[in-house]
């Protein structure tokens, strides 16, 4: 028999409602990561020094360059694992699975490997400040071999989460970082048997944390049987499926090139950051720790509408297109306009949890909030009309518009006036590329022809789907339910 179903269906009943439900412990699972994060800065920025915190924001941005190149195959893994259990597929969500498995594989030693050879050279090509470069190649290059375990660990969440359940990967992440908090400051000062590592510890931290929350994960699923697990009877399914491996590719490759967009505009952008000095460096990195924060409902939302509008799409429910994207504008505005109001109301106080209060640093990351932090509205809103263009494999536009607001927009619009107004001109150059990039969304959305686009095949009815009024497909038929009918989570 199949397992019963978990949390509330995504292709029935109430869209805001199950759209909230679904979104929570995926902003739970935000909150989590971003307070790992946070804390572990705390640990660094306070008792290693401002140069270690520089460090550590160095690589922490390349760590994110390297997460999101499995990004896009992530995001195609979900999106496909989406429409299949729409249409009640479990079939070919089991070869998505077992395809994507092998990529990961591979793609994890190669870039292990790599990294950790190159690890210098990649720092020195960042402009990563002399003093701060011993602390960030101890740190960078544990985080290399951590990689294999935390691709798998997000691949596998993903999944879950394209199959309807945020619930499992939210308790998983609890566990990952509850050992990467309680690790940290025993492996950075060494405590009893412990070595004292410095800030080589904080990242041997999180190197244990994601290996024991993956193998506890992995065990967890064939504990409890879940439906997706792949069994000795399936090894099969190992076996690439070289049209699902394309899609992953094909629909992959673009939407981890978005997070390379945003990645490399970052680096560029602590590029010129670092050639003001440390102090201006460390303000710079405090201030991302609280933009996470900020970023953290409009991400969770923009996942949560990408997963939902995907098994939408599976079961041709069109007409709830519409109305979860609606949904998903309406709850960015609200949480994330709340956070913002917060950071500017306890700007000070918020940024002194980074930084020692009577240092220079804190002043000047004080004046790059008031400058950014606002602007982050519009990248919510941006982030939930990309999730539900992609759903339907419309992978291209999305990446075409990011590339226009950061690399072509933003970072130019940095370098040519930073003669004139120094610091400023980077900081004003995150409010612009933001709006230029919520008005390109915004206008695909409305006119585009993502409505048309495919993951695998085209869909099982010919023709487009028609439009209403409102620019949307009108409601098509739905499958008839078969003996999966309960497989969905």
């Amino acid at each position: 028999m199949p397992p019963p179903q978990r949390g509330p269906s995504l292709i029935e009943g109430p869209i805001a409602r199950t759209l909230l439900l679904f979104s929570l412990p995926i902003l739970g699972a935000n909150v989590l990561q971003s307070l790992n994060a946070s804390i572990n800065m705390i640990w660094i920025g306070h008792y290693l020094g401002e140069a270690a915190l520089t460090a550590s924001s160095n690589a922490n941005l390349m760590l994110f360059f390297l997460l999101g190149l499995v990004f896009g195959i992530s995001m195609a893994n979900t999106l496909l694992v989406g429409q299949a259990i729409g249409a009640k597929n479990v079939d070919q969500a089991k070869r998505v699975i077992g395809t994507s498995i092998g990529f990961y594989i591979v793609l994890s030693l190669l870039v292990t490997g790599l990294g950790y050879l190159f690890t210098p050279q990649i720092l020195a090509a960042m402009r990563t400040p002399l003093d701060a470069q011993p602390f960030a190649i101890a740190y960078m290059r544990i985080i290399f071999l951590a990689l294999p375990s935390m691709y798998f660990y997000g691949f596998l969440m993903m999944t879950l989460r394209g199959a309807g359940d945020s619930r499992t990967p939210f308790l998983f992440m609890l566990l990952s970082v509850g050992l990467d908090i309680a690790l940290n400051p025993l492996l950075i000062f060494g405590v009893g048997p412990l070595p004292q590592m410095g800030i080589a510890g904080s990242a041997t931290a999180t190197l244990i944390a994601q290996s024991t929350a993956l193998l506890a994960l992995i065990i967890y699923l064939y504990r409890k049987k879940h439906f997706l697990c792949l069994h000795r009877n399936e090894l099969h399914y190992l076996k690439p499926d070289f049209a699902i491996l394309r899609a992953l590719v094909l629909k992959g490759l673009p939407m981890g090139l978005q997070m390379v967009v945003i990645s490399s505009s970052a680096l560029v952008m602590i590029g010129m950051v670092n050639t003001y000095g440390s102090q201006t460096t460390a303000a710079y990195g405090a201030a991302q720790q609280l933009w996470t924060y900020i970023q953290m409902p409009s991400l969770a939302i923009g996942m949560a509408v990408s997963a939902m509008a995907a098994q939408n799409v599976g079961a041709r429910r069109w007409d709830r297109i519409f109305r979860i994207t609606m949904a998903g504008l309406g709850y960015n505005l609200l949480l994330t306009g709340v956070l913002v109001a917060i950071v500017y109301l306890f700007n000070r106080g918020a940024l002194s949890l980074f930084l020692p209060g009577d240092g220079a640093a804190i002043a000047i990351a004080q004046h790059l909030n008031a400058i950014v932090v606002w602007s982050f509205l519009f990248f919510g809103l941006t982030f939930v009309l990309s999730g539900v263009v992609r759903s339907t494999g419309a992978v291209i536009p999305p990446l075409i518009i990011l590339t226009i607001a950061l690399l072509l927009v933003r970072i130019p619009f940095a370098w040519m006036l930073r003669e004139r107004m120094g610091a400023d001109a980077v900081w004003w150059s995150f409010p612009l590329g933001s709006l230029v990039s919520v008005v390109l969304a915004a206008a695909y959305y409305r006119w585009g022809g993502w409505r048309k686009a495919h993951l695998l095949v085209e869909p099982a009815t010919q023709g487009d789907a028609p439009t209403t009024g409102a620019g949307v497909p009108a409601t098509s038929v739905m499958p008839s339910p078969t003996d999966l009918s309960e497989h969905a989570l």
